[in-house]
């Protein structure tokens, strides 16, 4: 079964894939370096983590509909949940602010106590744009914290939401500069990939490249991977919600003109989104009707 394996890296979109290369303890320095790449320039740099029981966030997690959660926290005692989100929610930011918060109530402690809090970091690694715009086309990566309207300064630097909108990043092999870029580029192309770019050449990435090699896996691992696949392509609500976003756009126009370019801004929504979770130009063709030429474009 494995010899007729098509793609070689698996898709970190996936359940097993994101366990598999951030959610184990063999794999922590992959995390580290992860993480420092997001903080790079902001923090001291992460030397150790410790993985912390994911389900601590809240009721209902085994409902959430994110691929997967990771719960660390680092030496000097910050909380880092970091979840890959495949598909937008009509109340995602609510989300990601619910979760942080738990981790921050699950720090208090019986007793006398003086409500010092240890940092939180929720990473959100989102297949899909933020609506309406809200950020530039060329500006995937977005640092949050509670600021003073009047003045801007930061009035609490011990809650930081970090977005990072993967459809953004367009760079190629030849562009990468900085370890975030190659850390954003693995991520986003990992699964498209027949071989290592020479642009990756430190060590993190050699095993990132090797613990990602499918035909490596046992019997049960490719089978494990291969269900968590499946469960990423029949996430069609994605397909859904582009397809009927953009035709409510069009109606709205209320012209034949509007109905047709709201009909394909959808099809091109939708486009990216399954280009973006690793899958084939053919078969993203096949969904959405449009040529396999202009989704390389997208």
């Amino acid at each position: 079964m494995i010899d007729q394996i098509k793609e070689r890296y698996i898709n970190p979109y996936t359940d097993f894939g994101f366990k598999k290369l951030f959610g184990t303890e063999v794999n922590k320095d992959l995390l580290i370096s992860f993480l420092n790449a997001l903080l790079e320039g902001q923090e001291k740099a992460i030397t150790d983590i410790q993985y912390l029981n994911s389900e601590q966030l809240g009721n209902g997690y085994s409902e959430r509909r994110s691929v997967f959660d990771v719960y660390c926290t680092t030496e000097d005692g910050s909380r880092f949940i970091v979840e890959m989100q495949k598909a937008p929610q009509p109340y995602f930011k609510d989300r990601t602010l619910y979760y942080s918060a738990a981790a921050i109530q699950k720090q208090g402690q019986t007793g006398e106590w003086n409500y010092c809090l240890s940092p939180v970091y929720a990473v959100s690694v989102m297949n899909f744009n933020f609506p309406h715009d809200e950020y530039p086309d060329d500006a995937p990566k977005h640092v949050v914290q509670l600021k003073d309207v009047e003045d801007n300064h930061v009035f609490y630097d011990k809650l930081t939401f970090i977005y990072l909108e993967m459809p953004k990043f367009n760079k190629t092999d030849a562009e990468l500069v900085t370890m975030f870029d190659k850390w954003m580029f693995v991520l986003r192309n990992l699964s498209r990939l027949m071989e290592r770019p020479v642009a990756l050449q430190e060590r993190i990435f050699t095993k990132i490249f090797e613990q990602a090699e499918i035909a490596r896996y046992t019997p049960e691992e490719y089978q494990n991977y291969e269900e968590s696949k499946k469960v990423l392509w029949d996430n069609y609500s994605t397909l859904e919600y582009a397809v009927e976003t953009g035709r409510k756009e069009g109606r709205a126009e209320g012209r034949a003109e509007g109905r047709a370019e709201g009909r394909a801004e959808g099809r091109a929504d939708v486009a990216r989104q399954l280009k973006a979770m690793g899958m084939a130009l053919s078969d993203i063709s096949k969904a959405t009707g449009l040529q396999e030429s202009d989704i390389e474009q997208l």
